[in-house]
């Protein structure tokens, strides 16, 4: 079998897609090995999935004043020679990276090899990071259309973004087992996510009384955000957060409101879900969650609220548009390109392979 290096790290979301592909990548004839830092959360992840995980040095190049500085781009060319000895070692067939400072003395030492590397970008526009591993690889895959025009010519290819399978096995029956609610009315799931999950919680919780009298409610709002006067209400249910029952949450759910995070979304995409988006505002993030969803509202999949307009009325009106527009929503998601991105990310990395060969 051909060895395929994967690399990525820094957030869960530099790893995750890494490991929604290891199955097809084996199934294709691959034995993936990865490439991560030395105590990243991509090693834990990673090792969890039984993969050989090999740690090089690595360091952030920041576009702001820190001492760090001074000493991370030695740590960077340190993780070069470090890659690059490992790549001679283990002589893969291609180099599949999802992104962050680790993977970019990865993806260079491939080309100093020549041996090809594919990107996968997951938001609108590219990273410090990709935007310069970029110049190593053979093909940058993405997740929006607009996302073509930053990248060098004949390299970019929409894919979409490879999430993990399980999430499209779940169950409404064990969710409404799980959650003790009866399925009686559409079900409404609410993703806040911990950072900046007042704006959504508040309006939620303020709009309740109107909006039960349509829906029942699911409602994840983030660590420490409970509501426990609310606890036994009729119809609603809430929870800091979800893990493994999160694929039968959404198996059950009619409609679901989340931030714009390039993995959610993508998420809600692969499952034809009617989605609200409300992005995290520039004052809390770089702005690529309001470029994400401004994309998936263009494209006809989502509707979105900016945080700032966020309010019982505007949510309310939001859900009634988006439930009385259902059919239009699931059918633009499911005439998208951005559908079966693992095995069309797949054949790309054969393609690459292949050609090396």
């Amino acid at each position: 079998m051909s060895k395929i290096i994967l690399t990525g790290g820094g957030t869960a979301g530099h790893v995750t897609p890494n490991i929604a592909l290891i199955p097809a990548l084996r199934e294709a004839g691959f034995t993936p090995v990865y490439i991560g830092s030395y105590n990243g959360i991509e090693k834990d992840l990673i090792t969890k999935e039984g993969l050989e995980y090999h740690g090089i040095s690595s360091g952030k190049l920041r576009r702001y004043f820190d001492w760090k500085n001074f000493s991370d781009p030695f740590r960077v060319l340190r993780g070069y020679a470090q890659a690059r000895s490992l790549l001679k070692r283990i002589r893969p067939a291609v180099v599949f990276s999802k992104g962050g400072f680790v993977s970019v003395p990865v993806v260079l030492a491939a080309k100093s090899l020549h041996i090809p590397a594919i990107l996968h970008e997951s938001d609108m526009t590219p990273g410090l990071a990709n935007r310069i591993a970029m110049k190593g690889a053979v093909k940058i895959c993405c997740n929006f259309p607009e996302t073509l025009s930053y990248l060098p010519e004949g390299k970019g290819v929409l894919t979409g973004s490879p999430i993990r399978q399980a999430l499209l096995h779940g169950s409404r029956d064990k969710a409404l087992e799980f959650t003790g609610l009866t399925g009686a009315r559409p079900l409404l799931l609410i993703i806040g996510g911990s950072l900046g999950s007042v704006f959504i919680n508040n309006a939620v919780r303020g709009a309740l009384d109107d909006l039960l009298r349509d829906f029942e409610i699911i409602h994840l709002c983030g660590k420490g955000n409970l509501d426990p006067t609310l606890d036994g209400r009729s119809g609603y249910v809430q929870y800091e957060y979800i893990s493994k029952e999160l694929p039968d949450l959404f198996a059950a759910a009619d409609l679901v409101i989340s931030r714009a995070g390039a993995n959610a979304i993508c998420e809600l995409l692969a499952l034809r879900k009617p989605n609200i988006l409300i992005p995290l505002s520039r004052n809390a993030s770089r702005g690529d969650q309001i470029l994400n969803a401004a994309s998936f509202a263009k494209q006809g999949f989502s509707y979105v609220i900016e945080e700032e307009d966020v309010t019982e009325k505007t949510l309310t009106d939001a859900i009634h548009h988006v439930t009385s527009h259902r059919d239009e929503y699931i059918k633009a998601m499911s005439d998208s390109a951005q559908m079966d991105p693992i095995q069309k990310i797949v054949a790309i990395i054969k393609e690459a392979a292949d050609k090396q060969g």
